[in-house]
């Protein structure tokens, strides 16, 4: 695999998680925009990130998807290598919080998280906990 040299500031990382984590099953759903486009605007990492940004965003990841015969693996590298070790849980939490946004998890899905937990070097454990905070976060009466 070719190495792809891109540089992202560590919310455009992030942002590229929840692309990725939204796009991976070929079906970019309006309720992963609009959870996209909440978690933006209301979450302290994103501060000083413009939410006017985001469509920017993720055309920018989707052509690096698109790039190449490991485009997929390309950008979960280029998301590791612009990620600071502390902020790579919360890249996790942000994927989980987009794929559960629409209430199905597919199979695509499934594996990008498990790529996501491998890659980002995120503990089986740890992973779990956050999993099960999504899961409250998501949940229907």
């Amino acid at each position: 695999m070719d190495t792809v040299q891109v540089t992202l500031s560590a919310q455009e990382a992030l942002v590229y998680t929840m692309v990725l984590a939204s796009a991976v099953d070929n079906d970019m759903k309006d309720v992963e925009w609009r959870a996209m486009a909440d978690i933006v605007r209301g979450l302290p990492v994103f501060e000083g990130f413009q939410s006017e940004d985001l469509p920017r965003r993720v055309e920018s990841c989707m052509q690096l998807v698109s790039s190449g015969e490991h485009g997929l693996e390309d950008a979960v590298a280029v998301i590791r290598e612009s990620l600071p070790p502390h902020l790579r849980e919360t890249a996790y939490a942000l994927a989980l919080d987009v794929v559960a946004a629409d209430g199905i998890a597919v199979q695509s899905e499934l594996r990008l998280l498990e790529i996501l937990r491998h890659r980002l070097d995120i503990d089986r454990l740890v992973a779990a906990g956050i999993e099960r905070g999504a899961r409250a976060r998501w949940a229907k009466a």
